[in-house]
């Protein structure tokens, strides 16, 4: 059942082989594209006792890539003239990131971040255009897929980060791809690349020092593609009193520089994804997969981690009530994390599709919420609820200095489905469509 979960599943037979199979899960789960491993433990052995050596601390193991790789790299964007940098994945370091920024601004390309890996570069800088997910600037998608060579680092170019594998034409992409990754597998796996090369994400990036272009003939247009982010980023209006884009881009200028933002999965990340400003590294934790409910839990554990960071999560209603009993924990160990609870009524994503896919044939979506306010006081930790835009930040600054774990519910017209259209206008293009 976990073989197409995990990169490996082993059994452990007898318990003299504990070192062993532990040390094999260790190297197995950080070596490369960094992931899961299971072991499982059969009821007998669990019983057994045995005298053996500790194995060793695993070593991380990463491939590099060979200067011939590096050499065909600096002939393909050489001869670029509408080049751009896509980053993901995991298995960055701090100094890697600020390298490879100092690296990217000085050769002036324009560079973008896969779904959910915004914090992997400053977006301040001015060669950042962007986040390339769900719900791209389409302005963004079209410059993807009128690059003529297209670098991607660590980024899997799955379906979040392709628009439904519409950027970019498979098997074989228009653009001139680049594709490094730490995971041999992921090469080749979708897209042929005319470069594939295998490399963990440092290594790559320490090769890059001697990779120097001249960037004169594509600056403008990246001075273009940052006017294009920046323009895409002034808050749009939404139906109601409450404008959750304001409140996001409050946050990206209010926050320290490394606090940690949380959100699970839902329409109401959408806000986060194109308003929020990632400065520092390692400040995001979103899951890939697009789960529920992760937001909150993630957040405390973020928290447990890192105490002297201001943590923030923003998750749906839906979204946290999956696992919104973890306020217990968070008021147990004193994790004075903030949750901001987007409070519509209803599970929106799912919502959206019916309205858009069968209109005005709503099922199962409404939801019947508690007051979140009184739910974070019953715990003993604060709770307020903010009905319009102006309340949010003075309700936020009396969180923070509780100094005990808040819910802050965000009460959102329902109408404001996402960033871009409301519930009825979905609806009524949806039934112009039928006629």
């Amino acid at each position: 059942m976990y073989g197409q979960m995990t990169k490996w599943v082993g059994q452990i037979d007898r318990a003299e082989r504990i070192p062993e199979y532990v040390s094999h899960a260790f190297h197995t789960a950080m070596a490369g594209r960094p992931g899961p491993v299971l072991l499982a433990l059969p009821e007998d052995m669990l019983f057994s006792e045995a005298t053996v050596p500790d194995a060793p601390r695993y070593k991380v193991v990463r491939p590099a890539p060979a200067p011939s790789d590096m050499r065909e790299l600096e002939r393909l964007l050489a001869g670029a003239s509408r080049p751009f940098v896509l980053l993901g994945g995991g298995g960055w370091s701090w100094g890697a990131r600020d390298t490879l920024r100092q690296w990217i601004e000085a050769n002036g390309l324009p560079v973008g971040t896969e779904f959910r890996c915004q914090d992997l570069f400053d977006n301040r800088s001015p060669s950042y255009a962007g986040d390339v997910g769900l719900a791209i600037n389409p302005r963004l998608a079209q410059r993807i897929k009128d690059a003529d060579v297209l670098l991607a680092l660590g980024a899997r170019l799955g379906e979040a980060s392709t628009s439904g594998y519409s950027l970019l034409d498979a098997p074989t992409p228009r653009q001139t791809l680049i594709h490094v990754h730490p995971g041999a597998e992921e090469l080749g796996r979708v897209y042929h690349a005319t470069l594939p090369i295998n490399s963990g994400a440092d290594q790559f990036i320490e090769a890059l020092a001697g990779v120097k272009l001249d960037a004169a003939r594509w600056r403008e247009r990246t001075r273009a593609a940052r006017s294009e982010y920046e323009a895409w980023t002034q808050p749009l209006p939404i139906p109601g009193r409450l404008q959750l884009a304001e409140i996001v881009k409050w946050l990206g200028a209010t926050l320290p520089e490394d606090a940690i933002l949380s959100s699970g999965a839902g329409n109401f990340a959408g806000w986060v994804h194109r308003y929020f400003c990632y400065k520092g590294y390692r400040t995001h934790l979103g899951p890939m997969n697009g789960s529920m409910g992760y937001g909150f839990p993630a957040a405390v554990a973020a928290k447990l981690v890192a105490p002297q960071r201001t943590v923030v999560a923003v998750c749906g209603d839906g979204d946290f009530l999956m696992n919104g009993q973890e306020f217990a924990t968070a008021v147990q160990y004193g994790c004075a994390v903030i949750a901001l609870v987007v409070n519509n009524g209803m599970y929106g994503t799912i919502r959206m599709h019916q309205e858009r896919e069968y209109p005005e044939r709503v099922l199962a979506t409404t939801l019947t919420n508690p007051d979140f306010a009184a739910y974070a006081r019953a715990f003993g930790g604060h709770g307020e609820a903010v009905e319009s835009t102006a309340d949010f930040a003075p309700a936020f600054e009396r969180a923070r200095a509780t100094g005990k774990p808040a819910i802050i519910e965000l009460r959102i017209d329902p109408e404001a489905i996402t960033t871009a259209t409301s519930l009825s206008k979905i609806r009524t293009q949806a039934l112009a469509k039928r006629k």
